[in-house]
């Protein structure tokens, strides 16, 4: 039976290897980052007393069943990514079907932290490897994904019982939370990471004010938000969640105008009309961190006052989140203080608060619920006393509507922010005034 070597090794010129011009066109983390996750996450199994991770990588949730792995290795790959990562060497990483292995593997191109690369054939080579290590009678982390919507840690079950039947005096130990603890802090390269995908961001929210017009297809107009995106940077992963119609229909017919909707349901072949709003919520995705952002804009020359209050009173929200998430304050002090707003209004709202955000969203602590409203995970169950710290970053989620106009019809607006010493400082820089377009 072929072995893992018998894929990677292929008549090459001698001394051959895999070019590193490559990396100058990509964005990648300093070997001084790889450090600091490597030695944060090896004190965390010392203190868990394990003797090696078990990372299995998969394509969920808009690829971020990837975040784990790629956390420790510099690597994603849509096609699945699976390592194991020591406590005193290198990790090795499977990646990719043995075709895709020549004459090398992408990954070797693309990042400079992981260098035992390996197709991927299922789970036996790993099973070696454990076994080589002699681990088979200790104790192994298994890390899959979780997340605050995500709940359930993604682990393919045929992939559990393989190991545990294989290996049956190890014992596997659930070790997601570790990631998510190392997770909370972003470095300042992280940082800059999510501060360049603002950037692009804020390039989308550009062309949401110039590009609309009437008549133009609702796909034409989601096809240049993607164009915006991929030809300034960022990576083709797709979530933009986008719903537009009109503001003035028959009260009898309902459109879904409070919040964007996910693919395959949108974007459709209806055209864009005078009168029509448009919501969205985006991620742009930079070397594998995510800016979040929501924005509306209303296409014609003069938007109805109330979705101009409905605005207006969104901004007040979003400045009242920048004074209260700030090192000291709880999470309940924020989320209240961002709803009294809206409370004074007497307006609803789909989502008020705000969600953590790096490589993935929503990271914990996320609360975008009111109190006893959808799954604990989401509405502040047990995190209202945990006090926000410098370096965390969120999402603003302030999609607000006023039920006695029209319970269809709503505002989004959102910003990225990151906690700073004395408040908190927005990322992506939305424009704080309602676009009328097109």
């Amino acid at each position: 039976m072929p072995t893992s070597s018998s894929y990677t090794s292929h008549d090459i010129p001698e001394g051959a290897k895999p070019t590193k011009e490559i990396l100058d066109h990509r964005p990648r983390f300093s070997l001084a980052e790889k450090d600091r996750r490597w030695d944060g996450i090896r004190k965390k199994m010392k203190m868990a007393n394990l003797d090696a991770l078990v990372l299995l990588g998969n394509d969920t949730f808009f690829d971020m069943g990837l975040v784990n792995v790629r956390y420790l290795t510099h690597i994603g790959s849509k096609v699945g990514t699976n390592a194991l990562f020591f406590l005193d060497e290198d990790p090795i990483v499977w990646n990719a079907l043995p075709h895709q292995q020549r004459p090398t593997n992408i990954h070797h191109h693309t990042q400079d932290w992981t260098t035992d690369i390996r197709p991927f054939l299922g789970l036996n080579d790993m099973i070696s490897e454990l076994r080589s290590h002699g681990i088979e009678n200790g104790r192994v982390g298994l890390i899959g994904f979780s997340s605050s919507i995500v709940t359930t840690p993604t682990l393919l079950h045929k992939d559990v019982v393989t190991l545990e039947e294989a290996l049956p005096n190890l014992e596997f130990v659930p070790a997601g939370s570790m990631m998510e603890e190392m997770r909370l802090i972003k470095s300042q390269e992280e940082l800059a990471m999510l501060g360049e995908a603002s950037r692009i961001s804020r390039l989308v929210v550009d062309t949401f004010i110039n590009y609309p017009k009437v008549g133009m297809t609702e796909a034409e107009l989601w096809a240049e938000f993607i164009k915006t995106m991929i030809v300034n940077g960022a990576e083709p992963q797709v979530f933009f969640f986008l719903a537009s119609g009109p503001v003035e229909h028959d009260e009898k017919e309902l459109w879904h105008l409070l919040h964007g909707e996910a693919q395959p349901a949108v974007p459709s072949m209806r055209p864009l009309s005078r009168g029509d709003v448009i919501n969205a919520e985006w991620h742009v995705q930079y070397s594998g961190y995510l800016a979040a952002t929501e924005f509306t804009v209303y296409l014609g020359d003069k938007a109805p006052e109330k979705l101009k209050d409905l605005h207006k009173i969104s901004v007040e929200c979003l400045e009242v989140s920048l004074e209260y998430m700030k090192p000291g304050n709880t999470l309940r002090e924020a989320w209240e203080a961002i709803r009294a707003p809206a409370e004074k209004a007497g307006l609803d709202f789909v989502e008020l608060g705000f969600h953590g955000h790096g490589m993935a969203s929503p990271e914990f602590p996320t609360v975008i619920y009111r109190p006893g409203y959808g799954p604990p995970s989401l509405n502040g169950t047990g995190i209202g006393d945990l006090m926000f710290e410098e370096g965390m970053v969120f999402g603003n989620n302030i999609d607000l509507s006023n039920p006695k106009w029209k319970p269809d019809v709503g505002c989004m607006f959102g910003d990225m922010v990151v906690v700073r010493e004395n408040c908190a400082e927005r990322l992506v820089d939305i424009p704080l005034f309602l676009p009328e377009v097109g």
